[in-house]
């Protein structure tokens, strides 16, 4: 099972990312349950039960197994190892229903406080003192609805303060991979991801701060960066996020619940299309399925409907 890639490399089927991606699975997800195995002892009823198990934890971690598994058996077959694929009979996998969750204003503000006294210094580790970048990050994210990996790739060039509103360009991401130095890639997610987003006052206040901070920035550096004036890597960031709400009891945040927060209330207060246009989707159903939160508050005017419809006068 170890040569699979290779077969599929002479092909030309798969990018050097691709390359990266199925190599880390097949190594972490795969190989564990099936290396002491001949190719002929995996039939479908091994690899149903290894999908199903993985799937308890992880829907994500599953999906990524069951793929690498089919495309590896796949060629055992084409190679006449074995005379069919055991995954074409496997059950599919089903993932639990999620409600995207939202951050509400109290805890925004929450957050924010938890922010400006770390950054104040009122923390107590070892290490760098704070400089100022998380806060803005936050304001950014709260802001344009950007991924973390599309606001750690923001450069000056994408940055202009001097109209009404104020703008912001979203078009790149950070790529950290194992062994390799974090980088700016110049796209990010999907082609709809390039956008220009107008920023609220909230956010032009916090790049502005960000901008008088730092020394002068070249086109093309970055607003964020280390203090070598390298990327961050999005990891790093989420740690950070973590450790400084945790210190004040607030838990379960992310950075990707602030672009949830974002089209749940640019849905709740204009529409549907225009949260999917903020965030760069192609299709209003993802917008849905994966980032507005649901209101359980039923119009109130169906009270008024069902008044009219069966009220009495005396209104009992």
């Amino acid at each position: 099972m170890t040569y699979w890639l290779e077969d599929l490399d002479l092909e030309g089927r798969i990018s050097k990312t691709t390359r990266n991606l199925y190599e880390r699975n097949m190594r972490t997800l795969v190989l564990p349950a099936f290396e002491h195995l001949t190719l002929r002892e995996i039939g479908v009823a091994r690899c149903d039960h290894f999908i199903k198990q993985l799937g308890k934890q992880s829907f994500n971690l599953a999906k990524q197994a069951r793929v690498v598994l089919r495309l590896c058996l796949e060629l055992a077959v084409r190679h006449e190892v074995l005379s069919r694929n055991p995954m074409d009979h496997v059950s599919r996998l089903h993932r639990e229903a999620r409600l995207p969750d939202a951050l509400t204003t109290l805890e925004i503000t929450a957050i924010r406080a938890a922010i400006t006294r770390y950054e104040a210094g009122d923390h107590h580790t070892s290490g760098p003192r704070p400089d100022g970048q998380l806060g803005a990050i936050v304001e950014v994210m709260l802001g344009t609805s950007a991924r973390i990996g599309e606001v750690l790739a923001i450069r000056r060039r994408d940055i202009d303060l001097t109209t009404a509103p104020s703008t912001m360009r979203v078009a790149g991401t950070i790529i950290s991979r194992n062994g390799e130095p974090t980088f700016r890639q110049d796209r990010s997610k999907t082609t709809r991801s390039r956008r220009v987003v107008a920023l609220p006052s909230f956010t032009a206040a916090a790049v502005r701060r960000r901008l008088i901070s730092i020394d002068e920035l070249g086109p093309d550096d970055l607003l964020f960066h280390s203090r070598e004036g390298t990327p961050l890597t999005t990891a790093n960031v989420r740690r950070l996020l973590r450790t400084v709400l945790e210190r004040a009891g607030i838990t379960g945040v992310t950075p990707h619940m602030f672009r949830r927060t974002v089209a749940t209330a640019v849905h709740d207060n204009a529409s549907l299309e225009l949260a999917a246009e903020l965030l760069g989707h192609t299709d209003t159903r993802i917008t849905v399925q994966h980032y507005i939160r649901r209101s359980e508050l039923v119009n109130p005017a169906t009270a008024e409907l069902l008044d009219r419809a069966f009220g009495n006068d005396d209104g009992l």
